[in-house]
């Protein structure tokens, strides 16, 4: 993985820390064209790996990098899936049987409209998992799309269910279909870490918040530091700003000393920002 990934989080109006600023976000990034040229400062700047939600308006960002594959010929994604509020709409606006015409993938339309049908009849869960895995990957068809994410929003509902098993359908669908490694979001690293060792998967991706004042870390700052330094698994560090609570140099320095960071995923909504934040790694994470 590159040390660097670029987020989305600035294009759908998500803040943390400040709603004004999510609704001003929100406005500025309507048109795809603001957002593809925040995508191509990132791209420009050496930051080619773009971890994504699959957010419908995604789905616009890669037919525009399909049609100029010698542009984007290093882009790379990370689909983080699902993206719920998607299929709610859906719901709502087409109905049921629209919902399942407008997300079963192109390709295997039969065997996915079988499997659908066998899953629902007969409860099965892994069916009806691998068949959304599937529906949400259709916007990526044709590009890299190396590494797949579970969305903390189920990662975490699961962890609290106690349905760990669902992990290992998730790992064993995209690493067999696509050819990717299996990669989870959560709030809750120590737990989950556990969750994924009882189900048997190994040395996982893991991407979870990692900042020096703990935002967002639930388990406590302690328990995610014992286990980076403690446990086998490849770690992405998010909200290392704590959504503007830390200084960018404070922030970058402190993470970039932590054992077992695979790389830093961050947003940002203008070139020099971008820019800021390359200059800041490439000055402390030297190892």
């Amino acid at each position: 993985m590159d040390r660097l990934l670029f987020g989305d989080n600035q294009f759908f109006g998500v803040n943390h820390m400040s709603e004004e600023k999510a609704r001003a976000q929100a406005m500025r990034f309507q048109s795809l064209d603001a957002i593809m040229s925040v995508l191509d400062a990132a791209y420009d700047a050496g930051v080619t790996t773009f971890m994504c939600t699959t957010h419908d308006r995604i789905a616009s960002v890669t037919d525009r990098m399909r049609t100029d594959p010698e542009r984007y010929e290093k882009q790379v994604f990370y689909p983080c899936m699902p993206y719920a509020h998607k299929y709610a709409n859906a719901m709502a606006e087409e109905g049921m049987f629209g919902a399942i015409r407008q997300f079963l993938p192109d390709g295997g339309l039969m065997d996915a409209a079988m499997r659908g049908g066998r899953s629902l009849a007969k409860k099965d869960i892994e069916g009806i998992t691998t068949l959304l895995i599937d529906a949400e990957m259709k916007m990526f068809t044709g590009l890299k799309t190396p590494v797949v994410f579970l969305q903390n929003v189920v990662v975490d509902f699961l962890l609290g269910m106690g349905f760990t098993d669902a992990f290992r359908i998730f790992a064993e669908h995209v690493a067999t279909r696509y050819d990717a490694e299996p990669a989870f979001i959560t709030m809750n690293l120590p737990r989950l870490l556990d969750a994924l060792d009882s189900v048997g998967i190994v040395n996982p991706i893991v991407c979870s918040n990692i900042n020096k004042i703990g935002f967002r870390m639930s388990g406590g700052i302690d328990s995610y530091l014992d286990a980076l330094h403690n446990r086998k698994f490849r770690a992405i560090a998010m909200s290392v700003y704590a959504s503007g609570a830390i200084r960018p140099e404070e922030a970058i320095e402190w993470v970039a000393g932590l054992p077992n960071i695979e790389s830093i995923v961050f947003g940002a909504s203008s070139r020099a920002n971008i820019e800021s934040t390359v200059e800041l790694v490439d000055r402390y994470w030297h190892s």
